[in-house]
């Protein structure tokens, strides 16, 4: 079976972690998920993460991160454009998600970014995840 969709098989294994109250989750490595974490750790959905080689083959750990209470930092996580259905958005378009309590994951011309980073510079884009 191959795998056609590596950003939702990324979003699900960091979904499936967190139902399971793992600490980390690991998963093969790329540019584009590379980019999705950055955002994820800039705005505070997770700890950290490090991409180390396994036979010539690239994986990404990623350390989630929980509060004091054990709860998880991200609530939902899903895929909003897919390969079959692309969903691009200018940025006037977007309303905050959850009451500007989650964010859209965005690719843009000037890289992968939040729906806010995009407000600010004033860019649209094809949205790739939203996060709560």
């Amino acid at each position: 079976m191959s795998m056609t969709d590596n950003v939702a098989d990324m979003l699900t294994r960091i979904r499936n972690a967190y139902k399971s109250k793992l600490i980390n989750v690991s998963f093969p490595s790329s540019k584009i998920k590379t980019s999705i974490l950055d955002v994820l750790q800039k705005e505070g959905y997770i700890k950290d993460y490090v991409t180390t080689q396994k036979n010539n083959i690239s994986y990404t750990e990623v350390a989630l991160k929980y509060s004091v209470n054990g709860e998880a930092s991200i609530c939902e996580i899903h895929r909003v454009s897919k390969p079959g259905k692309r969903v691009y958005s200018a940025i006037k378009d977007l309303k905050g998600y959850y009451n500007n309590m989650g964010i859209y994951i965005l690719s843009t011309p000037y890289g992968v970014m939040s729906d806010r980073e995009a407000h600010i510079k004033n860019v649209g884009g094809e949205v790739i995840c939203k996060v709560f």
